[in-house]
């Protein structure tokens, strides 16, 4: 059937094929719209390694980009530990661990409660982690979570009194890592540990605080006995503009890679007991824009009316967004290519190639010495505060309870003297006792 037409195309023209011109066009606009796609898409890892008996841990891995690297480093026999704000009781949890498991043909994927909103979840979950003899394996750290207020919206808090950008974003995994350093510097010389940062073109536009005035700000408030809570969290985020939800985002990414690089060489400079190389590497990773629900969140406004035009708009998102698969692809070239397991870290990855950094500040040793000190006596501040207010909140519970027992003791005791009073003299119960 093909071979009269294409001969009397051949021969005769396109014109003489019916709807020959048509069909033309067609084949066309599908071609454009592949190649299109296939660049939007961007680079994918071509590098393998053996992930078994290899433990990741990783934030933000039930959604988006995270779910998909640890689905990717689980198929290929890695033991995954997610880190998750639901409880291990969650049913959401437990199906999507389930399922996962049944995808990738792997047992090993567990879940650990930590709440990165939370400094005193994370210290509860880092030194349980940490406080164990021989050390816990450790491989790879793939830090995920994110988060971003919408366009228009609102600054968000979390319980420490932090901006939710600030504190997750960035706060969280400085706590975390601070914590996890021990483990990461005593894993065994032979083993391939990397650090692997989840970061955004964005922090082009980021602009750090006044980290010189801060930490004298933080100073003086320290030897201040009248210190109050507003000062405190002025001191945990300081800002030099009104909130903006495009310009905090870009703050908070901008200071995790200006971390991330203090801590590749907080690593470095670790003299092993065994006299070894540090075997430990961090490594910065752009994915590009993709399809994730933060990603939608935003488009959307975190509105319905967003929500409604996101619909309408869907193909033109669905041609120029990556979809989470193609977004992870970086990350796992970063966790498994061989080349970032040997030299020096501190390296920036986007399309599964090193690209340089753009701010100087990243790569600037006083603005990284400034900002980590800031970071620890944030931390510092704002985890005594929660110490002082948990134990007030455990003191007024155990009164609470105190009272309630001495209430029912006095129920109980006046139910006893009204049945005793009932028992009078020459009451027939009182007779037949005698």
């Amino acid at each position: 059937m093909p071979i009269p037409f294409a001969a009397a195309g051949l021969f005769n023209g396109i014109s003489a094929i019916p709807f020959g011109w048509t069909a033309v066009k067609a084949v066309i606009w599908v071609a454009v719209l592949v190649l299109l796609k296939r660049y939007f898409n961007g680079a994918s890892n071509t590098s393998e390694r053996v992930m078994h008996s290899k433990v990741v841990m990783i934030t933000g891995g039930t959604s988006g980009i995270g779910a998909e690297v640890a689905r990717g480093l689980a198929t290929r026999g890695a033991q995954i530990v997610l880190l998750t704000q639901q409880p291990l009781s969650d049913p959401f949890l437990v199906d999507f661990i389930m399922d996962m498991r049944a995808q990738t043909n792997n047992e090993l994927i567990t879940a650990e409660s930590v709440d990165l909103a939370s400094l005193h979840s994370i210290r509860l979950f880092a030194t349980k982690w940490v406080d164990n003899a021989p050390p816990r394996r450790i491989d790879t750290i793939i830090l995920c979570a994110d988060t971003r207020t919408p366009s228009g919206g609102k600054a968000s808090i979390t319980e420490d009194g932090l901006e939710s950008s600030w504190g997750l974003n960035y706060l969280a995994n400085f706590h975390l890592l601070s914590i996890l350093s021990p483990a990461l510097r005593a894993q065994p010389p032979d083993r391939d540990v990397r650090i692997v940062f989840g970061t955004c073109s964005s922090y082009m536009g980021g602009t750090l605080p006044d980290l010189g005035l801060s930490q004298e700000s933080s100073e003086k408030g320290a030897k201040s006995k009248s210190k109050s809570k507003s000062k405190q969290q002025a001191a945990a985020a300081p800002k030099q503009a009104p909130f903006t939800p495009s310009s905090a985002y870009a703050t908070s990414k901008l200071a995790v890679m200006t971390f991330a690089s203090a801590f590749q060489k907080h690593l470095a400079a670790y003299a092993r007991p065994d006299k070894k190389p540090m075997n430990s590497r961090v490594i910065l990773v752009d994915p590009g824009w993709t399809r994730t629900p933060g990603m939608r969140r935003y488009l959307t406004f975190g509105s319905l009316w967003g929500l409604a035009l996101y619909l309408v708009m869907w193909p033109f998102w669905w041609l120029v967004l990556k979809g989470p698969e193609h977004g992870a692809q970086t990350f796992l070239y970063a966790a498994m290519d061989e080349h970032y397991g040997r030299g020096e870290g501190g390296r920036f990855l986007k399309e599964c190639r090193e690209v340089k950094f753009v701010k100087p500040e990243i790569e600037d040793e006083e603005v990284q010495k400034k900002l980590w000190e800031l970071s620890e006596n944030t931390i510092q501040a704002l985890e005594k505060e929660a110490a002082l207010r948990r134990a007030k909140e455990k003191k007024e519970k155990e009164l609470k309870n105190d009272a309630e027992k001495k209430n029912e003791g006095k129920t109980d005791a006046s139910a006893t003297t009204s049945g005793n009073d009932g028992k009078t003299a020459g009451s027939r119960r009182t007779k037949k006792a005698s």
